[in-house]
């Protein structure tokens, strides 16, 4: 039966911030400052005792758990009325061995505090664009980022992963240990028990060639043009974005984007300079006004995105697209390209395929990306007036790219959702079968919630 104060006994040396404690609106802001993230009380765990004290006090109370750690697609649980939070903030062990290229972190740890670190030993991790995601929650749910396209995602390179189930137990799981719980939690999210670290693969690279092109905004038709008649001529070990951005007049930004709109495309390519650079050819041609492209360390790609590395306020939308068709793009441009009056700050497209199209051997959940063509769009919004601006741009974008939509990327999903739409018919079956042995009752819910068979 659930208690008037349902965490008044739970034993932690850690944090437990419940609506009345003074800290509680500090504690419970995410990313997304648009998101209103209201549990029943914060839990804050400083290791996997704790975590697994967590879990057992939200059984005997009655409570659901979600388990968080950056704050990034928060916005995803939706109400959270009933439910313990657990966020593993403050588990941040990291062990780095560049002999086997392994890689052990605590379910608290950004990829800020690892890449550099690689880097420095001449490695590569899968992360995505931005060094201030966690790696624990990109990895339980794909993992999509620079070198994808050669090595796949990252949660197929995870080797093992350490979690507190329903039934209070710590495990460690792996290709050998509770397998079927290994396959689920690559891409089946935080539906299966509270992470507390996990164990991935790095890749030798000592160097790459990466930066980026900016162009005049008024010149984003025909550069979108030329990178969509590009990629498909691209090797696995060549990734590429195009963007449209638009930056704030923002101080801390150099003195010559503040403020600025530019059609931007961002490339890391496996390989050396005067192939990097021949391969590009036909953007570099188009005559930049910028090219910040060269030989550089891995640490290079954590900045390479631009995204902001502190919380704002934001609408976002995403999509799969199996392709980019000339009048597609003509239509993109005029909705929120130069002329547009658009107020979105970044329309991205990622060129997909490569290694996220082929299932890798003993591949998790999320085995692939569909399509050829990742779509993420956003806007940051001051008020509620700004936010149906945004949205009514971002309609005006979903409905220029629906008849080429795919498929989804559940990290990218800012709004609660049916988790099925993110897998195939047998995949799904398979994970609602292992949520049912390892959590019949349904206690934990991620980020997009995978409900247990029966």
């Amino acid at each position: 039966m659930l208690t008037q104060d349902p965490v008044r006994d739970l034993k932690m040396t850690g944090r437990l911030v419940s609506p009345t404690d003074p800290d509680w609106d500090e504690t419970r802001q995410v990313f997304n400052l648009n998101a209103d993230v209201s549990p029943a009380a914060i839990a804050l765990p400083r290791n996997k005792s704790e975590v697994v004290a967590a879990v057992e006090h939200a059984k005997h109370e009655g409570l659901r758990v979600a388990p968080q750690a950056t704050g990034h697609n928060a916005t995803a649980y939706g109400d959270l009325d009933g439910t313990l939070l657990v966020d593993v903030r403050e588990l941040q062990e990291i062990s780095i061995d560049p002999d086997s290229r392994s890689v052990r972190v605590g379910a608290g740890v950004k990829w800020e505090s690892v890449t550099p670190r690689l880097s420095g030993h001449g490695l590569a991790a899968l992360h995505g664009s931005s060094p201030d995601v966690g790696i624990a929650g990109y990895s339980l749910g794909g993992g999509m980022g620079w070198l994808a396209r050669k090595y796949g995602l990252q949660t197929n390179s995870v080797t093992a992963i350490e979690i507190v189930t329903a039934d209070g137990h710590l495990r460690r799981v792996d290709e050998s240990n509770d397998p079927e719980l290994f396959w689920a939690l690559r891409g089946g999210n935080g539906n299966f028990g509270v992470v507390t670290a996990i164990e991935f693969q790095a890749y030798p690279v000592e160097q790459l060639f990466a930066g980026a092109m900016f162009f005049p905004f008024e010149r984003a038709g025909n550069v979108i043009h030329a990178w969509s008649g590009l990629i498909g001529e691209l090797p696995e070990e060549m990734m590429t974005w195009l963007k449209l951005l638009q930056f704030p007049e923002d101080p801390a930004m150099p003195e010559w984007l503040q403020g600025g709109s530019f059609a931007v495309v961002m490339a890391a390519f496996l390989g050396d300079e005067e192939e990097g650079r021949s391969l590009l050819e036909p953007l570099s041609d188009l005559g930049p006004d910028v090219d910040t492209t060269a030989m550089v360390s891995p640490a290079a790609l954590g900045d390479l995105a631009m995204d902001p590395p502190d919380p704002l306020p934001f609408v976002s939308t995403t999509a799969m697209l199996d392709g980019l068709p000339a009048h597609s793009i003509d239509e993109i441009v005029k909705a929120a390209g130069p002329g547009s009056g658009s107020p979105l700050a970044m329309v991205e497209f990622r060129h997909l395929g490569g290694a996220m199209a082929t299932p890798a051997p003993g591949a998790g959940a999320r085995a692939t990306m569909p399509g050829s063509i990742g779509f993420f769009a956003l806007g940051v919004t001051g008020d509620q007036e700004s936010v149906a601006g945004v949205k009514s741009y971002l309609d005006a974008l979903d409905a220029i790219v629906s008849p080429h939509h795919v498929g989804d990327y559940p990290n990218f999903v800012e709004n609660p959702t049916d988790a099925s739409r993110f897998f195939d018919e047998v995949t799904w079956d398979r994970l609602r079968r292992v949520k049912g042995v390892f959590d019949p009752g349904d206690l934990f819910r991620g980020n997009h919630h995978i409900p247990p068979v029966g």
